[in-house]
């Protein structure tokens, strides 16, 4: 059953890549590739995407430029069944 909106929390997600020509977020809560999240290029290298996201726990990972990224500002990694890690952001 969906969570109802006022549940939800508005969330940032960043990430500097100055060279990069596209960026999308791919998350559990995204279907992962299949509905990635697109960022938007800011000022100075840095993309930024907003979404609403209930509280709980939520596994993701950057695409750029068609190659895997880690979030260099997340410290909570989960493994994932490619042999690498996912990020973990938990929204309280």
């Amino acid at each position: 059953m969906p969570q109802p909106q006022a549940d939800k929390r508005k969330v940032f997600f960043t990430l500097m890549a100055p060279k990069a020509r596209s960026v999308a977020l791919v998350a559990d809560f995204t279907n992962w590739a299949q509905e990635p999240l697109e960022l938007k290029q800011q000022k100075k290298g840095r993309w930024k995407a907003t979404t609403l996201l209930a509280p709980g726990s939520y596994q993701y990972r950057y695409l750029v430029d068609g190659q895997w990224w880690d979030d260099p500002d997340c410290q909570t990694r989960a493994p994932n069944p490619f042999g690498g890690e996912n990020c973990v952001r938990v929204i309280v």
